[in-house]
């Protein structure tokens, strides 16, 4: 795990549908390994400036899912130039030989076969979380990335996201049954639909210590009900559940999901989906689910609040 500092300068300019953004990321450069002790270091920041978008071109070729009420987006790029760019600068700095595969770092292909951008905002502070999944031209996880930022300042890191802790600590705040709803928004080409739900998720341990999940949704149109089973196993902070679906279990109440090899979907004609969770208190968690056809177009995003029932005597209540 790298820890990079940045910072994002955005602003804007025409109205309403017209309106475009100007993004510039800085990146803090680290201390440079000729510096001597004793001298005054002053860090330096690099300047990457972001391609400028509007509503016209993001949802033209990055194909977003934005929820604006819950503050909440899903978007793709085409390319990974920016995060390769974050981790050049914010890990080798001016050591940065331009070698095509520096030492002790990875980058992500130049060429990926799919990079997602997933974003939610705290519903404490004034705050966000982005999260990028970067596949490589195989469709295999190369790479995960997550931006955690806030408002006007420094962001003051939750110490639970330095924590090393393990797999069974990090998965134990997710265990349990959380009941919530859902807001699914399909992409134009696949009719510019919206649906909602309510949803109960349940995680827990069987007696064979083998992690059992069911996905229940209740759609509030047509009440039809779907239930989605799965039974996985974990391993140091990844969970695989059967199917081929992985979870990389993350500090701060974080996880990323992702099928483990998005080529063998694509070659049986299935979709696939990304996922992105912030569980920001005990008993209150935010999900994004980002789903693709084969031609890894995106069909639809959802984006789920849930909240957290407690047992007691075998009944489960409102947290």
């Amino acid at each position: 795990m790298q820890k990079i500092n940045t910072r994002l300068a955005v602003g804007s300019y025409g109205e309403d549908e017209l309106i475009s953004l100007i993004q510039t990321l800085y990146i803090k450069q680290p201390q440079s390994s000729t510096s001597f002790s004793g001298d005054d270091y002053e860090p330096e920041w690099a300047e990457y400036r972001i391609k400028e978008t509007n509503m016209f071109t993001i949802d033209k070729y990055q194909q977003i899912g934005i929820f604006p009420k819950e503050k909440a987006f899903a978007l793709r790029y085409q390319t990974a130039g920016m995060l390769e760019n974050v981790l050049r600068q914010g890990v080798l700095g001016e050591d940065d030989t331009g070698e095509e595969s520096p030492k002790n770092l990875k980058l992500p292909s130049r060429r990926p076969a799919l990079v997602c951008e997933s974003c939610l905002f705290s519903l404490e502070k004034d705050m966000r979380a982005r999260a990028f999944h970067v596949m490589d031209p195989r469709g295999v996880i190369e790479m995960i990335l997550i931006f955690l930022e806030e408002r006007g300042g420094a962001v003051l890191i939750p110490p639970s996201l330095h924590s090393s802790q393990d797999s069974t600590e990090r998965i134990l705040p997710h265990i349990g049954r959380w009941k919530g709803h859902s807001i699914t928004k399909r992409s134009g080409i696949y009719g510019a639909t919206i649906a909602q739900a309510e949803t109960i998720a349940v995680l827990e341990y069987d007696d064979k210590g083998q992690l059992i999940q069911d996905l229940i949704s209740t759609s509030k149109n047509s009440d039809v009900t779907t239930n989605v089973h799965w039974t996985g196993a974990i391993s140091n902070n990844l969970v695989t559940f059967d199917g081929g679906f992985q979870v990389t279990l993350l500090p701060g109440g974080m996880y990323m999901g992702c099928p483990c090899d998005v080529g063998k979907s694509v070659a049986d004609s299935k979709s696939f989906h990304l996922e992105f969770c912030w569980l920001e208190s005990p008993k209150k968690r935010q999900r994004l689910v980002r789903t693709y056809d084969v031609e890894g177009l995106a069909v639809s995003t959802t984006y789920f609040f849930e909240t957290k029932l407690l047992q007691e005597k075998g009944q489960y209540t409102a947290a």
